[in-house]
């Protein structure tokens, strides 16, 4: 695994910090195990989709928190291991461990719902621009005269 050093990108660029933070965390991040496995796919021009798979888990052994547009998701199981310990396994396949995904989103990016179906939890999300963000239509009006003449200034009044 090749890691990179942004100490020159925060010498010589001022405003670029966030930026560079976002690459390391997703070199960081890229070196985690791949449990659980999820989907990121858009759904329209501005909505998008995380679907994880949470087989296994109940509505309240998980937890997703947004602070700061860093998406964390969270699964913690209770039960499992008194039952486990009862249990004889012949094999064991099915990883029902602990987990913590994290996801960067973007400025105006928000989560709109998020269901647990048949083991596959999605997440909806979508980018809400402010108004003031927003592209506007300007009206263009006619011509005025760059000159008022005393004719002008007669005729308004």
């Amino acid at each position: 695994m090749r890691t990179y050093d942004f100490t020159p990108l925060y010498r010589s660029a001022v405003g670029f910090d966030r930026l560079a933070n976002l690459l390391e965390t997703a070199a960081r991040t890229s070196q985690d195990s791949g449990y659980p496995p999820y989907n990121i796919e858009t759904t329209g021009e501005n909505a998008y989709r995380i679907e994880i798979a949470v087989a296994g888990f109940s509505p309240d052994e998980l937890n997703i928190e947004v602070k700061e547009n860093l998406l964390t998701v969270t699964g913690r199981k209770t039960a499992n291991d008194d039952a486990a310990a009862q249990k004889t396994y012949l094999h064991r396949g099915l990883a029902e461990r602990d987990f913590e995904r994290r996801f960067q989103l973007a400025d105006y990016v928000v989560v709109t719902e998020a269901n647990l179906v048949n083991g596959l939890l999605s997440i909806s999300l979508k980018r809400e621009l402010p108004e003031a963000l927003k592209p506007r239509r300007i009206e263009i009006g006619g011509a005025k005269p760059l000159i008022e003449s005393k004719t002008d200034k007669a005729k308004a009044a």
